[in-house]
């Protein structure tokens, strides 16, 4: 059975030229980067050329990027290196309710110190209202941070309009971009940010690596001590595969994310339409227009995601119900209450994201396959419309 892979949006599988890439710094150019003999110098030089490589997809310097364990210690830098360096003139922090837990439990953690958080709603597709940030801006405003896009709903916000607000507030602006990175245009002058958090294996390349873009004049306090590596604001010796393999999958999607993105929104709708169109009491969610180009997220009523998903995974489709990072609790996504939906049908959300190798045969055969697992599931729902529970007996009757 050929097993068909959705859930690019938790991870991507490492572009063969990436490995490629890569190898080299694991077997020849294996020296310490820090170290003046040759075999740092080469080891220095990979490490410089990734640097300029996505510097390039983000249309920045290569002295703004600054290398990192991943998207959620990229995050972290941001936040806790703002709260530091600005204690002193503010404590005050505006972000948005559909934020991943790499920001919004980053938040909370500031909150406990005596910091205050001010956490905007969203509408129904899931967008921030660039004017509600501007409300929400007060004399002590430190920092802004919403996402880029949303990792479950795939909703793009207003981020080059939130930034303007920002900019003309004079506060600093984040985003997270751990999702569109390599999937749609992320150039930080468009996007108005003063830093930009990104993830390497969501856009093709290795775990274990990402970035933190700070603009020149943006000056954060280094959460991590030593060496003095990443010019004094990460220290540790450097991730030279990593910094590689991330910089060449930048290489790739500034070649690729065109064609790509126009490819697979056409399977996405295709996808979207096709199971609401089979799929009775279903129904689509996140901003139809401003959206990723490889998310089509749905709800199904009156059964639960979880058991969608395994009765998937049986035949052969992998899928998720909302973030990987909390694909483990009973908990409804923190990201679908926020929009509105009810309690009782978040729990059926399921998130397909496609990638590079997604076909129109594999759309076609989720289309076929997952109408027959609903039916299945509903009929054994206690939820479903009609249906009565025997409470005493622990079986519909």
């Amino acid at each position: 059975m050929k097993r068909i892979y959705l859930d690019h949006a938790a991870t991507t599988p490492v572009a063969p030229e990436v490995l490629e890439a890569m190898l080299p710094y694991y077997t020849e150019f294996w020296g310490n980067p820090s170290s003046i003999h040759s075999f740092g110098r080469q080891a220095s030089e990979g490490m410089d050329e990734a640097r300029e490589q996505l510097a390039k997809l983000l249309h920045a310097s290569p002295k703004e990027i600054y290398f990192t364990s991943g998207g959620t210690e990229a995050d972290n830098l941001a936040i806790w290196g703002t709260a530091l360096a600005k204690e002193s003139k503010g404590k005050h922090i505006i972000t948005s309710a559909i934020e991943h837990h790499a920001v919004s439990h980053t938040l909370e953690a500031l909150a406990k110190r005596g910091w205050a958080v001010t956490t905007l709603p969203v509408d129904g597709t899931g967008l921030v209202d660039p004017e509600a940030v501007r409300a929400a801006i007060r004399p002590d405003t430190v920092l802004v941070t919403i996402m880029h896009a949303n990792n479950e709903v795939g909703t793009v916000e207003p981020i080059a309009e939130i930034g303007a607000v920002c900019r003309a507030a004079k506060v600093w602006f984040h985003t997270d971009a751990v999702q569109t990175v390599g999937h749609i245009p992320t150039r930080v002058d468009d996007l108005n940010v003063d830093m930009l958090s990104l993830s390497g294996h969501k856009l093709y390349g290795p775990k274990g690596i990402g970035a933190l873009f700070i603009r020149r004049g943006v000056r954060i306090t280094p959460l991590l001590y030593g060496g003095g590596h990443e010019r004094g604001m990460r220290s540790g010796t450097e991730n030279v595969p990593g910094m590689v393999g991330l910089g060449r999958a930048a290489e790739l999607a500034m070649a690729e994310m065109a064609g790509e993105a126009t490819r697979q929104a056409a399977l996405r709708d295709r996808l979207m339409d096709g199971l609401v169109e089979r799929i009775p009491d279903s129904f689509t969610t996140g901003d139809r227009e401003h959206r990723l180009p490889n998310n089509a997220s749905i709800i199904v009523k009156y059964i639960e995601g979880e058991a969608q998903l395994l009765r998937l995974d049986a035949a052969g489709i992998a899928a998720s119900s909302g973030s990987a990072c909390t694909s483990g609790s009973l908990d409804p996504s923190h990201v679908l209450l926020a929009m509105g939906i009810p309690i009782e049908f978040a729990h059926g959300s399921l998130r397909f994201s496609l990638g590079r190798g997604t076909t129109d045969a594999e759309i076609d055969h989720v289309l076929d396959t997952l109408p027959g697992i609903v039916e299945i599931l509903r009929a054994m729902s206690p939820f479903r419309p009609g249906a009565v529970f025997d409470m005493t007996k622990g079986h519909e009757h």
